[in-house]
């Protein structure tokens, strides 16, 4: 290979922003030359390498767009500690097949009991499937919709989060919205219905989320968009901080 050629293939690689393929090329030119591979067998190693690391880029940049706040997976799990769990359900779910259809998905139940572990893991799942995934405490949620709606800016906050195949929305009833919190909430919710979907963990039942929002006309509303397409598991059991204490000693059995 010329010097000129050589040069070119460089820069070419560089324009096409084939950062990994140039990289390795020096070493892949020689290993091939004393493995006897053919040019064909060469390209085809280098794209495909070429492609694991932009898939690899891209799913970290993902990873980062969620803002999980822990990594949670659904192998570390124990099904078999929540009884009220269909192990069915939770399979069906980590098929992903709700994100595909634009459904909705609530965890209820009391603190502790794995609402939010099963939440963010459905997210890290989805993430890795090449899906845009968001995950938000409901609480922060609401002010920084309500920062946008004051500074004129809801549509285009809103017009944001409708981009991600998936949202997660935690501790939905931890604290009650204001009255200006829950208009821009109904309008989040009214704008990725039935065209992606949510995931709602909430240690309310439904009948209480009036009291969520302070407005009974707006809870319903808001339910019946959620609740349309969706998938509900009321979650009765114990809490795996204290399982998780009692394991240690640290409270007794009973």
């Amino acid at each position: 290979m010329s010097g000129l050629v050589y040069e070119r293939v460089h820069h070419n690689l560089e324009t096409l922003k084939l950062t990994t393929i140039k990289a390795m090329l020096d070493n892949s030119l020689e290993h091939a030359a004393k493995e006897g591979k053919s040019t064909l067998e060469l390209l085809d190693y280098l794209l495909e390498q070429e492609v694991k690391s932009k898939q690899d880029h891209a799913l970290s940049i993902r990873m980062r767009m969620a803002s999980f706040p822990v990594e949670k997976r659904l192998d570390d799990f124990d099904v078999a500690f929540q009884p009220s769990l269909d192990p069915l359900i939770i399979k069906d779910l980590a098929s992903l097949r709700f994100i595909h259809n634009a459904e909705n998905v609530v965890f209820l139940g009391p603190p502790g009991v794995g609402k939010t572990h099963l939440a963010v893991a459905l997210g890290y799942e989805a993430v890795k499937q090449g899906f845009r995934v968001y995950y938000a405490n409901a609480s922060q949620l609401i002010e920084r919709l309500m920062k946008a709606n004051r500074e004129n800016k809801l549509e285009e906050k809103i017009k944001a989060l409708t981009k991600f195949h998936l949202l997660i929305i935690d501790e939905m009833g931890y604290l009650p919205f204001t009255s200006e919190g829950a208009h821009c909430f109904f309008q989040l919710i009214s704008r990725r219905y039935e065209k992606s979907s949510t995931i709602f963990t909430s240690n309310k039942s439904f009948g209480e989320w009036g009291e969520i929002f302070g407005d009974h006309v707006i809870a319903a509303a808001v339910l019946d968009r959620i609740l349309h397409h969706c998938t509900t598991l009321n979650i009765k059991g114990d809490s795996y901080r204290l399982k998780e204490r009692r394991r240690q000693g640290l409270i007794p059995h009973v």
